[in-house]
């Protein structure tokens, strides 16, 4: 068989293996039409996309249904004015995602290494104390990339893709998040000298009964109290503070005693807080959290191995724990 002869435009013969590769034309909805179904996905509002991109809510709301068309399901659930991915919206966001940051990074290699921005999501007290000082370290060693740092407890904005990376406290179970141990923490009581003076002095755990406990939401004394022998329930009454740092001002101020954990009272330097007794306990753990699709992204792999090397570098010998 002859194979035809194929020239360029300047009459030269090419070599048969050119006619080897003739990939077929790709079917692709427009660019913009994913970008705009993204943010929608991720802010989980027309309106907010709409003013991310500098676009009508009106050019949003048609470019979604110019990509539904396209692909031949729906992707979101239009409830009045709310919005919600359908199945088909979830499992095409994890994979658009993904593809938008690998073009990011892409564009990013071909064009000398443009900026990239990183958003971390800390719970207050662990964000403030300790993280935050921590992190000038790695501006210096990767300039390049920008740090958005916010503090919240809600785990919700990192499964809605708010965040890049969550470092919060708890168990292990993280509802379907990745989730990577930071460090295990002890918690134990703290108070201020002048209250402790005041009450009689706290020399023993039984002291504790002529104290003001005060109580925070995920912080539980009953664990202490039993590692003391102290058969006492868990205090149903007592100041109630949902944010740790304001709790450890009401302590300073002389309110009452409170449970800290040791990441938090090692890094208030030069505080006037006492640590009456030495007992602590194992509590529960920091974790790193992440979105299942942003497990593998390089800038996240970057940041949360930098992280865990900075927690396991400042690991020590613990206090007597129980």
């Amino acid at each position: 068989m002859t194979m035809p002869c194929v020239t360029d435009t300047h009459g030269r013969q090419l070599p048969h293996r050119a006619l080897a590769y003739n990939p077929p034309m790709l079917r692709l909805p427009p660019l913009h039409d994913l970008i705009a179904f993204e943010a929608a996905a991720r802010l989980a509002s027309f309106l907010k996309a709409s003013e991310e991109l500098h676009l009508t809510q009106s050019a949003v709301s048609h470019r979604i249904k110019s990509l539904e068309e396209f692909l031949g399901v729906p992707l979101f659930i239009r409830i009045n004015r709310n919005i919600a991915l359908t199945t088909h919206g979830e499992r095409y966001l994890a994979d658009v995602r993904d593809t938008l940051t690998r073009l990011e990074a892409a564009t990013s290699k071909l064009t000398g290494g443009a900026r990239q921005t990183l958003r971390i999501s800390a719970a207050p007290a662990l964000g403030a104390k300790w993280l935050v000082g921590k992190l000038a370290s790695f501006q210096r060693a990767h300039p390049e990339i920008d740090l958005a740092v916010s503090s919240s407890y809600d785990i919700e904005l990192i499964r809605r893709g708010e965040a890049d990376i969550g470092i919060r406290y708890g168990s292990e179970d993280w509802g379907g998040l990745k989730a990577l141990k930071l460090a295990d923490e002890t918690l134990f009581p703290v108070a201020s000298p002048a209250y402790s003076a005041s009450i009689g002095g706290l020399k023993e755990p039984a002291d504790l009964q002529r104290a003001t406990l005060l109580r925070h939401p995920h912080l539980f004394w009953k664990p202490w109290f039993e590692a003391a022998g102290l058969d006492w329930p868990e205090p149903g009454s007592g100041p109630v503070y949902d944010d740790a740092m304001m709790m450890y001002e009401a302590v300073a101020a002389g309110h009452g005693v409170a449970l800290t954990l040791k990441t938090l009272f090692d890094a208030q330097a030069g505080s006037t807080l006492i640590k009456p007794f030495a007992l602590e306990v194992w509590d529960r753990a920091y974790y790193i959290v992440l979105a299942p699709d942003a497990v593998d992204k390089p800038l996240t792999r970057l940041f949360t191995d930098w992280l865990l090397a900075t927690a396991g570098a400042e690991s020590a010998p613990r206090a007597p724990v129980v």
